[in-house]
């Protein structure tokens, strides 16, 4: 049928028809598994916009979109830095919970939930006169002024816990700390590394995509040491015109100090050669060596997600989905598309089970009659979101860019000839990529539907869009 979209017509069904909403379906309690993210620089797409994506692959934690408005403060005002449940599990002495993963009122409306326990912060940091509003979730998403910012999470060596006066950042409030005070990829990125620097790390590594409709960047960050303060963090620029992608794993390799496009901390080269993992002689530093224990979760559990998305941008690279280890060297930082790509080309990019090459998913016994790429996960397939080196192959599953257990996944779109509130657009899917739906928001939003504030994956609630769209999502799958 022309014009026929089987999921928008589902859609439809349940927001029209409330009463055929009457299953709740189980969504893989206890499963964690990581993200993936992707920048599109402005000289690589098709309208000269530059795009930053992110799936954040897991039902467990909050799904709620909100909006943090803007705000002005008195002088002197101190600005309170919370727990992190991303960064290492649920901390009860913080209440920080997978859900809600935020309750404070001073910072915005949908984190007024007076059901729940206020959220102890770790330490506090002074408080700037302004700050702009921005869209959140589990880290900070896109704010007013088009600055955006995209997340997934890696193994790193040391990953310490969180301690007040010494270790209170997590990439989460990280995040939206940059994006309450700072209008371009570049401020953010030296802004988080002097947080790093001055009020110290906790949690696991993590890479956090920065753009806005100029720049972009990639910044990545571990902890240095248990017991110790401070972080380690380097940052390195995309080329215009080039597309970048991160799953799982730290993606910057030399840090070479006469390049000005890196970005690092000044106790980079002191600590990593304190620690024994690097010394002078060795030659230039590569990051991923020196501070990760190379591919997490199962083996090409990460890098097979790097891989597609590179050769569907560059199919003409003829790039190998076989390496020798995580450690490798076959995939580039990042590469030039072979045509400029659209925003629904990069949706596209996420919603892929490996269709076509000797991986999909859509193919073989345990597809079914019907074709389905889900697979029920085993002992040996990806649970959790850093490395886990001993972690056998045989029996595991390819890890595709869709997973029936995303919570939401959104395209940031940032573009210079128009003004900020309209130039900025957050094109927002809730639920399984394949599956949904983008709905677009624009960046000067003063207020997001209630239905994108208001979700609690453990209790089905109509009155929910994510809920609307996780039960769309299995029936379309089906």
């Amino acid at each position: 049928m022309r014009g026929f979209n089987p999921t928008l017509s589902l859609l439809f069904c349940v927001l029209l028809f409330p009463s055929l909403c009457t299953a709740q379906f189980d969504d893989s309690a206890g499963i964690t598994d990581g993200c993936t993210t992707i920048l599109v620089t402005a000289g690589a797409t098709a309208d000269g916009s530059l795009m930053v994506t992110h799936s954040d692959d897991n039902e467990l934690m909050d799904q709620r979109i909100i909006y943090v408005p803007a705000a002005d403060h008195e002088p002197g005002s101190q600005r309170p830095v919370y727990c992190s449940a991303c960064a290492l599990g649920e901390v009860k002495e913080y209440n920080a919970f997978f859900y809600p993963r935020l309750v404070a009122p001073e910072r915005a409306p949908g984190y007024d939930t007076p059901e729940y326990a206020e959220y102890i912060p770790l330490g506090y940091i002074p408080q700037v006169p302004h700050t702009y509003a921005y869209i959140d979730g589990s880290y900070g998403i896109m704010n007013e002024r088009q600055l955006m910012i995209g997340e997934c999470t890696n193994g790193a060596k040391i990953q310490p816990g969180p301690e007040p006066g010494k270790r209170i950042f997590y990439s989460s409030e990280l995040s939206r700390v940059a994006l309450e005070r700072c209008t371009t990829a570049r401020e953010a990125v030296v802004l988080m590394g002097e947080l790093i620097d001055e009020y110290g790390y906790y949690g696991t590594g993590e890479t956090l995509l920065v753009g806005d409709p100029y720049e972009g960047w990639v910044f990545e960050m571990c902890g240095d040491d248990i017991e110790g303060v401070g972080g380690l963090w380097v940052a390195k620029k995309v080329p215009d015109g080039e597309l970048f992608v991160a799953a799982n794993e730290f993606r910057i390799r030399e840090v070479n100090p006469e390049d000005p496009d890196i970005i690092y901390c000044e106790n980079l080269f002191s600590s990593a050669e304190a620690h024994g993992w690097w010394k002078p002689s060795d030659g230039p530093l590569d990051w991923l060596e020196t501070v990760s224990l190379g591919e997490g979760l199962h083996p090409y559990a990460t890098l097979r997600r790097v891989w597609r998305v590179l050769s569907l941008a560059a199919p003409s690279l003829d790039l190998d989905p076989w390496v020798e280890d995580g450690y490798t060297k076959e995939y580039p930082f990042s590469v030039k598309p072979d045509k400029p790509l659209t925003v629904r080309d990069v949706m596209a990019l996420h919603r892929d089970h490996f269709e076509g090459t000797e991986f999909d998913l859509t193919k073989g016994l345990a597809a079914g009659p019907f074709g389905c790429p889900a697979r029920h996960r085993g002992p040996y397939d990806s649970e959790g979101d850093v490395a886990k080196p001993t972690r056998k192959l045989e029996g595991a599953w390819e890890r595709p860019l869709s997973v029936e257990f995303c919570g939401f996944l959104y395209v940031n779109q940032a573009r210079d000839w128009l003004p900020d509130p309209i130039g900025g657009i957050c094109w927002m899917g809730m639920d399984k990529p394949t599956e949904t739906c983008f709905v677009p928001f624009y960046c000067g939003v003063t207020s997001l539907p209630s239905v994108y504030e208001v979700t609690n994956t453990d209790k089905f609630d109509r009155a929910s869009a994510w809920w609307a769209f996780n039960f769309v999502a299995n029936w379309a799958e089906l």
